[in-house]
């Protein structure tokens, strides 16, 4: 294993923790992936990330369907659409899967979020879509949450959670804690009548004027 590899593996365990510790997610539910030259590293099926180590993160084609690893533990249950997003996007070097409250909230009413916040539009539109629902771990799944995500950075996946995707770890972790900020505040906007949603032609002006928003998280 290189110094570059050792390194991208701790720096996930580290989002993995940092990502618990801020609420985004709970136990070992969610998972975390990066893209390494021809393959994907992410976190093993189960375990806790306390006390995980550099050479427990699973390695995984990003070319075999039937997800050949390498490792002592097996890959997420999620692998699939890890691997799928990985294929599809060559965009995207890092991705993101939790259940924080908000946005698993949305996703268990089948909710998108729409564009109640100009922030909304850090994501590619001017809504983050909520996919249709498949079961966990299924190939099904990833052409769902494939779907979800066209020309967006994230999406929620009906009845889960959340995925967001980035170009570097840094910039997955930073949409997703957007991303359950702005869960939380559509929420709440809808305890009290609910939100005015921005029109296209709003949402278009921000886009022109956020291209370069989020640069100092790369």
């Amino acid at each position: 294993m290189t110094d570059q590899e050792t390194k991208l593996r701790a720096e996930i365990i580290a989002q993995c923790l940092a990502m618990n510790a801020a609420g985004l997610n709970h136990g070992v539910s969610g998972n975390i992936s990066a893209r390494f030259e021809d393959r994907m590293l992410i976190t093993p099926s189960g375990a806790a990330y306390e006390g995980m180590t550099p050479d427990m993160i699973a390695s995984v084609s990003l070319e075999d369907p039937e997800g050949e690893w390498a490792g002592p533990l097996k890959p997420s249950s999620e692998w699939r659409f890890h691997q799928a997003i990985f294929a599809g996007r060559p965009d995207v070097n890092a991705i993101v899967h939790a259940h924080p409250i908000y946005c698993t909230a949305l996703a268990m009413a089948r909710k998108p979020l729409p564009a109640a916040h100009y922030m909304v539009a850090i994501f590619g539109g001017s809504d983050v879509r909520c996919s249709g629902y498949a079961t966990f771990g299924t190939k099904a799944l990833s052409n769902e949450a494939l779907a979800a995500l066209k020309d967006r950075t994230a999406c929620l996946l009906a009845n889960h959670g959340m995925i967001t995707l980035g170009d570097t770890l840094d910039k997955a972790m930073w949409r997703a804690t957007e991303l359950e900020v702005l869960a939380q505040q559509y929420c709440v906007s809808l305890t009290i009548g609910g939100p005015v949603v921005l029109e296209e032609d709003e949402m278009a002006e921000t886009h022109a004027k956020i291209a370069g928003y989020g640069k100092q998280s790369s």
